[in-house]
Formats: structure tokens, C-alpha cells, sequence
């Protein structure tokens, strides 16, 4: 599991150090904002829920997924009394965190799962170091710490991954059904109110529309490939 967090981590070093160099234009991230919206959508419909489904636990669900909003909207709240680059990354490195233990969450329920959740991630990493390294660097910080502190977020997800997978390693029915609600509704949180929030801060065109179906297409095809 450890080595497949590395790609995500490989991916926020290598965004954050290319927007280090050339601040990414409103069109890009949005382009980019949607395809990760398909995927982590992709991710959660074809994934977590069949898995939540599966146990057959209704108080689980409830409980998880109460759970879930609870923590998201607290990150929300953090989110809106965050001022400043340290304020950002602070909010930035939480949201990371909790993307890791979606992560382990999903080696949890199988490898297949948590692969896929992992390539969906990768997306979403992508784009919160591209957001943290453009911020950074509006802010006059210099090309070297950007890139460190890229870095320094990026690795609180494996981090995340290695604490989900100790707490949930060899859980089952109503425990494991838990924390599967809790992850199913934080990836839908992700999707509808950050990334396509942010990306409708700008028009929406055909382009950028069907990018997001593209992201969901490409999650569900290589599932398809790994059957």
C-alpha cells in the first residue's frame, strides 16, 4: 500500500515545482478541477458504495456517514477562517490527511479499491499543490520552498494511508461498513462542494463539461482493466 501513496506524493512534487515556475492560468485549473471531480466521483460510486452496500449495515451507515459530514464540514469551517499562505497550507495539509485515510480506507476494503482510490486521489493531489505552489508564490516565496512545501504536504498522505490501514486493518461488517460511509461521503464532498465549487468560479464551457465525464470514464475503464 506505502508504495502506491508515492505516486500521488511524486505527482504534488512534480505540479507544485512546474507551477513554481509558471503559475497555471484560470482555464487550466478549472480544466483540471473537473477531470479530478469525474474521477474521485468515479471513485466513490464505483467503490465505496457497492462495498457499503455490500455489508448490509444500516446503523453503520448512518453512523459513518454522520460522521463524515460532521468532519467535512468542520474542514469547511477551517477552510472559511483561513486567511494567508500558513493559513492555507495548515487547511490544505488537513484535507490531505483525511485523503490518506480515504486511502487506507480503501486497502481496507480491497486492493483493487484502494488502488483505485489511490489513482483518483492523485488527481485531486495534483491540484491542491498546484493551488498551494500558485498561492506561495503570488506571495513572493522563493522557487525552494514552494517545492519543499509541496512536498511536505504531499507526504501527509501516505501518513494518512498508514494510520487508516493500522486502525482498519482486519475490520469487517459494522466497523469496516463505518468508516466506508465516512470515506464515501468525504469523496462526495470533495467533488460537489471544493472541486466543482472552485471550478465554476469561472464560466463553464462545453470543453471543460465534458472533462468531467471524461475523468469518470477513465476511472471506470481502467477498473475494467483490472478486473
Amino acid at each position: 500500500m506505502l508504495a502506491y501513496t508515492l505516486i500521488p506524493v511524486a505527482a504534488a512534487t512534480v505540479g507544485g515545482g512546474i507551477a513554481a515556475w509558471r503559475t497555471p492560468g484560470p482555464k487550466l485549473k478549472s480544466v483540471v478541477q473537473h477531470f479530478a471531480a469525474g474521477v474521485v466521483f468515479a471513485a466513490a460510486a464505483g467503490e465505496l458504495l457497492p462495498d457499503l452496500v455490500h455489508e448490509k449495515s444500516l446503523p453503520a451507515t448512518i453512523i459513518g456517514g454522520a460522521f463524515g459530514v460532521a468532519v467535512m464540514l468542520a474542514v469547511k469551517q477551517l477552510v472559511k477562517k483561513a486567511s494567508g499562505s500558513i493559513s492555507l497550507i495548515a487547511t490544505v495539509g488537513v484535507d490531505v490527511l483525511i485523503d490518506g485515510l480515504i486511502i487506507g480506507i480503501g486497502f481496507a476494503a480491497g486492493a483493487k479499491e484502494g488502488i483505485l482510490l489511490t489513482i483518483a486521489l492523485t488527481i485531486e493531489i495534483l491540484f491542491l499543490s498546484l493551488s498551494v505552489s500558485t498561492t506561495l508564490s503570488q506571495a513572493n516565496a522563493s522557487r525552494t520552498r514552494v517545492m519543499i512545501t509541496t512536498l511536505g504536504i504531499a507526504l501527509l498522505l501516505p501518513l494518512g494511508a498508514v494510520i487508516g490501514s493500522a486502525l482498519l486493518g482486519g475490520l469487517s461488517g459494522f466497523s469496516l461498513a463505518t468508516f466506508l460511509a465516512f470515506g464515501l461521503v468525504a469523496l462526495l464532498y470533495l467533488v460537489t462542494e471544493e472541486l466543482l465549487v472552485e471550478a465554476h468560479e469561472i464560466p463553464d464551457t462545453p470543453l471543460t463539461v465534458a472533462i468531467f465525464f471524461v475523468g469518470f470514464l477513465v476511472l471506470i475503464v481502467i477498473e475494467e482493466m483490472l478486473q
